[in-house]
């Protein structure tokens, strides 16, 4: 199945659930939408314990019974785990495509990290994830979608690029490789544990970086190129594959975004951010002979995004989403993270930057081509849907970076009025009727949604009540 298709839903899945304005549902009564215990692929009882406390002191049910099904929902439907060749090996599908993105599968494991050390099978879960990265990576770099199964043939291969077994879409994107590093960087830190820092996860850190390299194309194109026939003007790369002109300068070029929607100027911001953390934290794992590379490559793209990435814009400096090295640049922000939004949550850049409140402001506003209002809610979206849906991804990350309790409690109340009676998070919902959405089985958003509520229940717990 594509990202991009899609069935709207055009009813309530659930009765009885009345919305109203941003407010919540006015029903304490909810169905039962989480699968069953026998059904579920991995169960942890550390996250059930957590469940069962949030269900417990909320006083907003209809919250904590949208937590209890979206929390563990990449445990109960999307994980494959299991040992081969004495290593922890963990297949992590989106949800409704039978695909590992680099991407989805960090952030869906991503907020069970700090479950780890109560939990030794979830702790040898998320390593099996790692491990399961490290293996696409080394297959190929510049891919941004696996398979398990090395026989499963994509629906993408006929793409003019090199696709190989194992491959179900090769998009390079910047965060396909700035995703494993960071989960690897998160783990040793939840846990303590190093013996996922084998020759295997050296030798895939070392190919992250060469990758880099080839990209910041200061000495041509470089080897990967990109071509699809399609209706869809964002699947396909201009200039024989390449992508639009960029004068190098530093910055890594990123072919597709966050998204898996073509770049329109080659230096896309929010990643590159992105990719000097990633590098960083890469360094900070590594034997000391090993580390100067990851920092030096670090350096020069930091160095270039101060030259590069701030815009001014009126009477103020805001980074721009997009830039080519020539002066060209492009204003927006998309849902899908990295993106300007999520920098401080990544960790890209401080949450008091003046530089990134000012963006946040712009990125919020209807100054942003692609942030859309109407009753069921206000939020980012992105060419991927197209005009007029908002991502709830984009309305969690607000909250995730806000520290204002109306604003916080504004996200929260968008969230529980739009997820139309499922108890899930959707990919994209209409700003006009939240019964039109894209995605029932979206796990990233639904994990990313219970990291929010977490959060929200250790830091500001009366906003839940």
């Amino acid at each position: 199945m594509h990202r991009r298709q899609f069935i709207l839903q055009s009813s309530m899945a659930a009765a009885g659930l009345a919305l109203s304005g941003y407010g919540r549902a006015q029903s304490n009564v909810f169905p039962t939408v989480r699968t069953p215990v026998g059904k579920r692929n991995f169960t942890s009882k550390a996250v059930e314990e957590l469940i069962a406390e949030i269900k417990n002191k909320i006083g907003n049910k209809e919250i904590a019974w949208m937590f209890e099904n979206c929390f563990p929902n990449t445990l109960d439907t999307t994980v494959d785990y299991e040992v081969i060749s004495n290593k922890q090996d963990t297949y992590v599908i989106t949800g409704d495509i039978d695909a590992m993105w680099l991407r989805d599968s960090t952030a869906q494991v991503w907020p069970y990290l700090a479950l780890c050390k109560k939990d030794v099978g979830l702790q040898k879960l998320v390593a099996g994830v790692i491990n399961r990265q490290v293996k696409c990576i080394l297959l190929d770099p510049y891919a941004n979608a696996f398979y398990k199964d090395v026989n499963k043939v994509s629906e993408w291969k006929n793409d003019i690029t090199q696709m190989k077994p194992g491959i179900h879409e090769r998009k390079w994107e910047i965060d396909s490789l700035c995703y494993p590093v960071r989960l690897s960087y998160g783990y040793i830190k939840a846990t303590g544990d190093t013996s996922i820092l084998d020759d295997d996860w050296i030798q895939a850190m070392q190919l992250v970086v060469k990758t880099f390299r080839e990209q910041q194309r200061f000495d041509g194109p470089g080897p990967y190129s990109f071509m699809r026939q399609s209706q869809w003007a964002n699947d396909v790369v201009p200039m024989a594959g390449y992508g639009n002109p960029g004068k190098p300068n530093g910055l890594i070029v990123s072919v597709f975004r966050p998204s898996d929607d073509a770049t329109i100027f080659p230096y896309l911001i929010p990643s590159n951010f992105f990719a000097v953390k990633a590098l960083r934290d890469m360094a900070d794992m590594m034997e000391r002979q090993l580390r100067l590379e990851p920092l030096k490559l670090a350096e020069e793209v930091e160095k270039a995004l101060q030259q590069h990435a701030i815009i001014q814009q009126g009477k103020r400096k805001i980074y721009a989403y997009e830039v080519n090295g020539y002066g060209s640049f492009n204003l927006m922000d998309d849902a899908n993270i990295p993106s300007l939004l999520s920098l401080p949550y990544l960790g890209c850049v401080p949450l008091n930057d003046p530089i990134y409140q000012q963006t946040r402001k712009y990125v919020l506003s209807n100054q942003n081509p692609h942030f859309y209002k109407g009753p069921a809610g206000e939020g980012i979206g992105g060419p991927h849907i197209g005009q007029d849906y908002i991502w709830p991804l984009s309305i969690i990350m607000r909250g995730l970076t806000s520290t204002n309790d109306a604003e916080i409690k504004l996200c929260l109340n968008m969230l529980q009025k739009s997820h139309a009676g499922t108890g899930f998070m959707h990919e994209a919902f209409h700003k006009d009727d939240a019964a039109k959405f894209t995605r029932s089985w979206f796990a990233w958003a639904n994990t990313l949604f219970g990291e929010f509520v977490w959060k929200v229940y250790r830091e500001r717990p009366s906003l839940l009540n």
